[in-house]
């Protein structure tokens, strides 16, 4: 009798006649039959089992699950990446190269997720086609992160539901439009195949979830990330795990039997519960690995700061107004005329520009914003239009608290208790009347749908999460419209923090001064 390694399985040798060993080898969890051999998930229960019913255990298999079991952090040699990973996420791809590139990353979030799994590509560069499947989104964020890790990648993001034949070396698409792209992306042969926020694979009749399988098969390696695996119940994560480690529980079936609490209503089966927690928990962390904000906390900065690029759905009509204000511009940026610029005439042109920027954002800022609130943590939004709190409360009013301009002491102490305290209230959103005055430290991110003209406007607003009571690094994220005016006050900004910062007496920049620079950056 015999018990072998094969790739991410052990193989079990034995008599087929032999009846009594055959009974114990189906208590083995997760253990399927291929004539003439039966396969096993390792595991090192498995492993003490067949050594305790007298089999011959190899050698290679005996090293692996010793491996496993040290979990000791290898400092991995990535040639070529642009940056020092953390030790965690050493931790990340020691755990993935261990799993030979088949794994579950679910680290809280705000801890790199998506530098964990580019970290796995960039080692693996001659692993390609990558396949990115991702929320729309986080498409073109997921463009940004290759570009800053991973030195001059080949990416092509994948749009609409018309095919045509990809020439990139990773590829991003979202999870709308999978399932008009799975014999395309089939007939490519892709390596790697990266899922993130798999949890919205968790139901069995979407097609992207369809789809997604369908491709999988086909894959060799599969990276899942998600910083929530499980949001409601634990059936939510079987997919996933299905196609990172076929075979770990017998069937889904099996699996809802087990874990999720069964109940019979009429003639059909309920499984929204949980059951046999602790057993779950043991057999996810063989192709689950998870750190907690707390767990990490020491290698964190004090503060995160994110960019996170969003497409307009106006942009022919931005792009005109913005050929517009470079003429205007141009007629007024010389040395005579400089001095004369009404401010007010200014700032209403730029003001045009910028409202629309935020209109052709605002769509996916609202879907970026329902992706992150499928996780377990609150979040802080800040903007300045009226306009921009009213999409964002008809959207989340139900799960939001609100403080603007006009709202009295009551209101703004109720919000603020309301978001602190009651665990329904998700979001909070905010303009410059919450910039002061508030402690929102439930919270460790928040987002910044639109900006101000001043750094130390910008730092109020963080300064509501991050105090002296704040036990977590905050995450700070910038939503900002690509190629646009956003953009170009941003980087004027992050410029004025440095002097600013320089100044003992901390005097602001004045904002003539800034609405002059911001035009010069149009006529370079």
């Amino acid at each position: 009798m015999k018990a072998t390694l094969n790739n991410d399985k052990i193989i079990v040798d034995f008599d087929y006649n032999d009846v009594p060993t055959m009974m114990k080898v189906k208590e083995l969890p997760g253990r399927k039959f291929d004539y003439p051999l039966w396969y096993v998930p390792i595991t090192p229960e498995a492993v003490e089992k067949l050594q305790k019913w007298k089999f011959d255990v190899s050698e290679d298999l005996l090293a692996f699950v010793q491996k496993a079991n040290e979990k000791k952090v290898q400092t991995y040699l990535i040639e070529g990446l642009k940056g020092t990973p953390r030790q965690f996420q050493n931790e990340a791809l020691t755990f993935l190269e261990y799993r030979k590139g088949k794994a579950l990353i679910t680290d809280e979030q705000g801890l790199g997720k998506t530098l964990e799994a580019l970290m796995y590509v960039q080692r693996h560069r001659d692993k390609i086609p990558v396949v990115v499947v991702c929320p729309a989104s986080l498409k073109m964020n997921w463009q940004k992160e290759i570009e800053k890790w991973i030195p001059e990648p080949n990416i092509e993001i994948l749009k609409g539901t018309k095919k045509y034949q990809p020439k990139g070396d990773i590829l991003i698409i979202n999870y709308d439009i999978l399932w008009y792209w799975i014999y395309t992306l089939q007939n490519i042969n892709p390596q790697i195949l990266i899922c993130d926020e798999f949890q919205k694979i968790k139901h069995d009749k979407p097609r992207r979830t369809k789809a997604l399988k369908r491709i999988a098969k086909e894959i060799p390696f599969f990276i899942g990330l998600s910083g929530t695996p499980i949001e409601n119940r634990p059936d939510e994560v079987f997919n996933a795990v299905e196609i990172a480690y076929p075979g770990l529980f017998e069937s889904r079936y099996a699996f809802r039997q087990m874990y999720c609490l069964p109940s019979k209503i009429g003639y059909k089966w309920d499984y929204k519960g949980q059951s046999n927690a602790e057993e779950l928990h043991e057999k996810l962390g063989l192709v689950m690995i998870r750190r907690l904000k707390k767990d990490v906390l020491k290698e964190l900065p004090d503060k995160t700061y994110s960019f996170v690029p969003m497409e307009l759905n106006n942009t022919k009509d931005y792009q005109e107004a913005e050929r517009n204000f470079i003429a205007y511009a141009r007629t007024v940026m010389n040395e005579e005329k400089v001095k004369k610029i009404s401010l007010a005439e200014g700032l209403v042109k730029v003001e045009y520009l910028k409202q629309l920027a935020v209109k052709g954002k605002l769509k996916q800022c609202i879907d970026w914003i329902k992706d992150f609130l499928e996780s377990d943590e609150k979040l802080i939004v800040f903007c300045t239009h009226r306009f921009v709190v009213d999409e964002l409360m008809d959207s989340f009013g139900d799960i939001a608290v609100k403080i603007v301009g006009g709202c009295t002491a009551k209101q703004k102490q109720e919000a603020e208790n309301e978001f602190m305290t009651n665990d329904r209230i998700r979001l909070f959103v905010g303009n410059q009347a919450s910039e002061e005055g508030l402690t929102l430290t439930v919270a460790s991110h928040l987002a910044h749908l639109e900006l101000t003209w001043s750094p130390k406007s910008l730092d109020q607003r963080t300064d509501r999460i991050h105090r002296i009571s704040q036990t977590k690094g905050v995450n700070i994220y910038y939503l900002l419209a690509k190629d646009t005016i956003e953009e170009r006050i941003a980087k004027l900004l992050d410029k004025k923090r440095i002097i600013i910062d320089a100044v003992l007496d901390g005097k602001e920049t004045e904002q003539e001064n800034l609405l002059h620079e911001l035009m010069k950056t149009y006529l370079i």
